[in-house]
């Protein structure tokens, strides 16, 4: 069993960008439209590598995720037939010795970008770059998965942070 800690932000400018040290094309879905607790993606990564991941949200800061390679072929299909996608480039950065990615979101989420940190523990303390902007951890409906069922284009990010208190 995987456990994912991580902690999530808002990208306010690109000041990010000289810092990167790789860049992948995601395109993935989810298959099931309840998402409260359970997540099940589809994931294909540059177009070479394809996962099927399992998520459970267990508190909004860590989520029990279990992930599994499948055959890039399989992963086309089950998103072909999925009503909740989204596309993304995620940008790797590395800053004291961890990793940092920023999500850069299209299609209906542009101008979408969140960047995100795995941390080894739910207290760990880190070094907030000057380019995150407002921290969004916890907040379901800037999840990827809220945003591939109700798109930036349907509901501003705004709108979902004025929701932040009713989650």
């Amino acid at each position: 069993m995987g456990i994912e800690i991580e902690r999530r932000f808002l990208v306010k400018n690109e000041d990010w960008k000289s810092q990167v040290v790789l860049s992948e094309d995601f395109s993935q879905a989810y298959l099931n439209s309840n998402m409260d607790n359970w997540a099940t993606r589809i994931r294909i990564i540059d177009n070479k590598k394809a996962y099927l991941t399992l998520k459970y949200s267990f508190n909004g800061l860590t989520n029990y995720e279990f992930e599994y390679s499948i055959p890039t072929k399989d992963a086309k299909e089950l998103i072909k037939l999925s009503k909740y996608k989204i596309n993304k480039t995620r940008h790797l950065i590395k800053i004291n010795k961890k990793h940092w990615v920023i999500d850069i979101f299209s299609g209906s989420n542009f101008p979408l970008k969140i960047a995100e940190i795995e941390l080894n523990s739910e207290d760990e303390e880190i070094q907030i770059p000057s380019w995150c902007a407002q921290e969004i951890t916890g907040i379901k409906s800037l999840s990827n998965a809220s945003l591939a069922k109700t798109p930036i284009s349907d509901l501003s990010v705004e709108d979902r942070l004025k929701q932040k208190n009713l989650e």
